[in-house]
């Protein structure tokens, strides 16, 4: 089953079953908000340099983006968090695909704004091979085009039913990162990106395999 077909079957049951239908509106209403302020369209994009990045693992180890491209081109997926069903079963299919993905010389990350603690969970839960980077306080997705502020309406429902993001991601500025994958090449050049602001569609990973191919095929 493709990564979409989970994520519809996912949220049809959510929202039938488990989100009340003022919850439901909010969702939608708060989503298609973000998506009018054309923010995904400013984020970089194909063409564009990475930033550079040093960020520690769950696990405490620093990685950088240049370490990282001496190894081979780079896969880097940001997600909102463990907290998100939509993100989990995002990892998942990527860790399905990470052996054929390795298999073009490419190396995998994952970035969250989750504390180091919050991210080493959901690498273990989704039983991760590849590491999840510690972005606190979102300054890389910054340079990224991809952080926005949680809409006040979208935050108050959110502590309506307990969920705290400061405490998940160790700061209060109730910011995320919105999904995004980005191919690197071993120069900086970013050679594919996709970014959603709404996070209930994902590409999957199988999309990626033809630009890392190429790469392959010109290494």
């Amino acid at each position: 089953m493709k990564l979409q077909d989970k994520l519809d079957a996912f949220k049809a049951h959510f929202e039938t079953k488990v989100a009340p239908p003022h919850v439901v509106e909010l969702i939608h209403r708060t989503t298609d908000e973000l998506i009018a302020t054309g923010q995904a369209g400013r984020a970089l994009k194909a063409g564009d340099a990475a930033p550079a990045f040093t960020l520690p693992g769950a696990n405490g180890e620093r990685v950088s983006l240049a370490e990282l491209l001496a190894q081979g081109p780079l896969v880097v997926t940001f997600y909102r968090g463990g907290g998100c069903p939509y993100c989990n079963l995002d990892l998942q299919a990527i860790e399905a695909a990470a052996d054929e993905i390795r298999a073009t010389g490419a190396q995998l990350v994952a970035i969250s704004m989750q504390t180091a603690e919050s991210s080493l969970k959901s690498q273990r839960d989704n039983k991760l091979s590849f590491p999840i980077l510690v972005d606190a306080g979102g300054a890389t997705a910054d340079a990224f085009g991809i952080r926005f502020r949680m809409q006040d309406e979208l935050i108050h429902a959110y502590q309506g039913f307990g969920i705290e993001l400061p405490a998940v991601n160790g700061e209060p500025s109730w910011t995320l990162p919105m999904p995004a994958r980005y191919v690197i090449r071993q120069d900086g050049t970013i050679v594919y990106a996709e970014v959603n602001p709404d996070y209930t569609r994902r590409p999957d990973p199988s999309e990626l395999l033809p630009t890392l191919r190429a790469l392959q095929a010109v290494a």
